[in-house]
């Protein structure tokens, strides 16, 4: 089944918002969806080997952490779900374990017409000289490639003990909500095309069930709402620290340490 909604008054310009705010821009000569082949291009494949294509390479999250993040010298407290959104989480935990996400910005604060997303961790933001135009467009760029390192669509439907990849559920045509869905203070990836998530992030400053299915959630705030709540574009994140968990997280073998 399709999903289907019907928006009229504040919830028609919050769609809206939604397009804007939650997306990684990149120039439309470089348009990841725009490289990607059509659904009748592609060639017919198990889910599993599509699950194992998408994900090669990336770090994994395999059970939960806690993170804590540091704006403006409070704290928020997120409980990451690495049993439902392994990859979506192992990544962000693997960035903040190498520090990309240290004095970022949130970049993007949509409170009216009605509380929606805040939305930073952009690798970009750390640097003054970057226009504030340009902030929302930037990854995590790896090192030891020199290439933008991007993760997958990765959303578990209720209910279900397999996850689908790449797709969102109405491309799938899941008819059951998510099993980790967009209520308020929930943390999730941002992107552009569907399997373009990198570093940049958002957290739900309300219920905004319209986005489930399409972007990827893989965890909670468990405190510090408040502090949420306040966030104003430009403030600096100016640390994010795995607290608890960290052992959890299982690296590419490319990139464990020797």
């Amino acid at each position: 089944m399709k999903l289907k909604f019907r928006f009229t008054g504040k919830w028609s310009l919050l769609v809206v918002i939604a397009l804007l705010v939650i997306s990684c821009t990149t120039p439309a000569t470089d348009s990841p969806v725009a490289q990607e082949p059509s659904a009748q291009e592609a060639p017919a494949v198990s889910a599993e080997s599509t699950a194992a294509g998408l994900t090669a390479g990336l770090p994994v999250l395999n059970g939960k952490a806690t993170a804590e993040i540091q704006v403006d010298g409070r704290a928020i407290t997120v409980e990451l779900d690495g049993e439902k959104a392994p990859v979506t989480a192992g990544n962000f935990v693997d960035l903040a374990e190498k520090g990309i996400y240290n004095g970022t910005v949130f970049h993007r604060v949509v409170q009216s017409p009605q509380p929606f997303v805040a939305q930073g961790g952009d690798p970009q933001s750390v640097d003054p000289n970057v226009p504030t135009s340009r902030l929302g467009t930037g990854g995590y760029i790896d090192p030891a490639t020199g290439q933008e390192r991007t993760i997958p669509l990765e959303i578990m439907p209720d209910g279900s003990d397999e996850i689908v990849y790449g797709k969102t559920f109405d491309e799938a045509q899941i008819q059951v909500p998510p099993e980790l869905d967009h209520k308020r203070g929930a943390i999730a990836m941002a992107r552009s095309g569907v399997n373009t998530a990198s570093a940049q992030f958002y957290i739900t400053l309300a219920d905004v069930a319209f986005l489930d299915g399409s972007y990827a959630v893989f965890g909670y705030v468990t405190d510090g709402m408040d502090v949420v709540d306040d966030i104003q574009a430009g403030d600096e994140i100016s640390s994010v620290r795995i607290v608890s968990g960290a052992e959890n997280l299982v690296l590419p073998d490319d990139a464990a340490p020797q």
